[in-house]
């Protein structure tokens, strides 16, 4: 995990002020930088380190001592064997330490909302490399060509990231459903966890080793064909509201305003951008010379300079701190 962390760091930084669509519902929203959108993903990997990290205080409890399920009566110092095995704690009641599962299920939890989040970074890489989008390339040994079409490059790699993670969700739904029913204290049902478990270990591992080499060593970004994708679908039109409101518009009518000029626009076959200063001003006469400086890619994302925002200064910020958060 911190490799692909590290990975997208150093990715991101290289790309701080790269512009590309930022998208919601799939569709062109607003222009955000491309270090900006690859330090969504280090964010949720940041919390999947705390959810493992907190887990790992809770699961590690000494159960010896709960015999088969009532205790010893041998003299045994359970704390002492604690502290000489490395536990942070006792397992406190001897019923649940001989069937309890949740150190199991926790752990489960954790990797497949973890898997869920490479799972969402790899559909955006399956995205991104269709010719549709072409905003990355892939090195070869990240993806396989097709069997009767000589032309392919499918990108195996992130495909299979996605169908990993319906394989880790699915050990923790069979854990869930293993113990629904279980009275206390243990049943032979518990013979059960281990596969689920030790699988969802390993597909994890593996997923975090080859995608943390992919992001480090097999990603090439294509900032022109990002940036042409940016002005696509009137990305700066949120900018021009903002615009008249800080003009004094209320934003509802500002609202209605751009939407009209986007219209006008799309008439044209144009950007708000390229619209002459004379048509602008014909939605709202509040519209100066000043505006253009708004409707640039540049301006937009380098207006959204405030904590957690897109701009490429806050974008290194961010950075910054989170390498000092690695120890970096």
């Amino acid at each position: 995990m911190t490799a692909l962390r590290n990975a997208l760091l150093d990715l991101a930084e290289r790309h701080a002020a790269t512009i590309m669509p930022g998208f919601t519902h799939l569709q062109v929203a607003q222009p955000v930088t491309f270090g900006h959108h690859l330090l969504a993903y280090e964010a949720m990997l940041g919390r999947d380190a705390e959810r493992l990290a907190d887990g790992r205080r809770r699961v590690n409890r000494l159960p010896l001592g709960s015999a088969a399920l009532a205790g010893t009566s041998y003299p045994i110092d359970r704390e002492r064997v604690a502290r000489e095995l490395g536990f942070d704690g006792l397992c406190g009641n001897s019923l649940d330490a001989v069937s309890d599962r949740d150190f199991a299920i926790e752990f489960s939890a954790t990797a497949a909302l973890l898997m869920v989040h490479l799972s969402r970074f790899a559909e955006e890489l399956v995205l991104w490399t269709s010719p549709r989008f072409g905003f990355v390339a892939l090195a070869d040994r990240f993806c396989t060509g097709s069997s009767i079409m000589p032309q392919k490059k499918n990108p195996d790699v992130p495909e299979l990231v996605r169908g990993k993670t319906g394989r880790v969700v699915g050990s923790l739904m069979g854990l869930l459903v293993l113990m629904k029913g279980q009275p206390l204290a243990y049943n032979k049902d518990n013979q059960e966890d281990k596969e689920p478990l030790f699988d969802t270990v390993d597909t994890l591992a593996d997923t975090l080793a080859i995608v943390a080499d992919l992001v480090a060593n097999g990603i090439t970004v294509d900032a022109a064909r990002m940036r042409e994708a940016a002005r696509e679908g009137f990305a700066t039109a949120t900018d021009l509201a903002d615009y008249l409101v800080k003009k004094g518009l209320p934003f509802r009518d500002a609202h209605e305003a751009v939407a009209r000029a986007v219209r006008h626009a799309e008439g044209r076959g144009c950007d708000l951008a390229d619209l002459p200063l004379a048509e602008l001003r014909a939605f709202s006469p509040l519209i100066g010379d000043d505006v253009f400086a708004v409707l640039t890619l540049e301006g937009s994302v380098a207006s959204r300079d405030h904590p957690g925002g897109t701009a490429p200064a806050r974008v290194h910020a961010a950075i910054a701190a989170a390498r000092a958060a690695l120890g970096r």
